[in-house]
């Protein structure tokens, strides 16, 4: 097989990023600010990002989850804590993570490092999702080697039968909450000629007060 790429360019001109338009010191206006446009953009699911981990021998692993909440401390999302990306976190609790709203010609990166949030929160998130979801979750060894999909179908039918009488099931103890908290967001915007603007905030100091430079593309 062979896949040549190289005659796949898009101008970029979309819109600019200047200092002017965002702010000196909080990166988390920027973002809010971001998302909402995501949000009313054509994007079938804004809140996607790529979260990276590393595992003991420090090898690199990506995958695609959603972003379910912005608070103070950082970027939250849940996932199955006996994952492959559950335990290289908490091995190494340290991630990367990218948003990409390609209509918008936009991404933004996030380092920083993760914690669990508490378990009160992870279950009142758990029984807000839609029953087909918390069964989901109870059903699938996420990340282990299964035989086949039947396998699946199997166990989820023997989790319907337990709780059939119930909309609210209880938090797998294996499941929940973590929160990225950053130390660098980047936010970039595609420009013409490959010139692409690239604002870093980054943590500095003991208050840890953000600082804002502008990167070459």
């Amino acid at each position: 097989m062979s896949i040549n790429a190289q005659d796949l360019r898009v101008d970029y001109q979309a819109d600019v990023l200047l200092e002017e338009d965002a702010p000196a010191t909080d990166p988390f206006a920027l973002f809010d600010r971001w998302f909402k446009e995501a949000k009313e953009s054509d994007d079938p699911e804004p809140n996607a990002m790529v979260v990276a981990t590393v595992n003991t021998q420090g090898h690199p692993a990506a995958r695609t989850v959603l972003l379910k909440e912005v608070t103070d401390q950082g970027f939250v999302f849940y996932t199955n804590y006996d994952s492959r990306k559950g335990h290289e976190i908490t091995a190494h609790p340290y991630v990367a993570t990218v948003f990409n709203w390609l209509q918008l010609q936009r991404s933004v990166r996030v380092e920083g490092r993760v914690e669990k949030i508490s378990q009160e929160a992870s279950t009142e998130y758990f029984q807000s999702r839609p029953k087909k979801s918390q069964i989901g979750a109870w059903t699938s060894p996420q990340s282990d080697v299964i035989p086949d999909r039947q396998f699946l179908d199997r166990k989820k039918e023997e989790v319907e039968a337990r709780f059939a009488d119930e909309e609210k099931l209880p938090k797998p103890e294996h499941w929940g909450g973590f929160v990225v908290i950053p130390t660098l967001i980047e936010f970039w915007q595609g420009r013409s000629s490959r010139l692409h603007d690239r604002l870093a905030y980054t943590r500095e100091g003991e208050d840890g007060a953000w600082g804002r430079e502008r990167l070459a593309p």
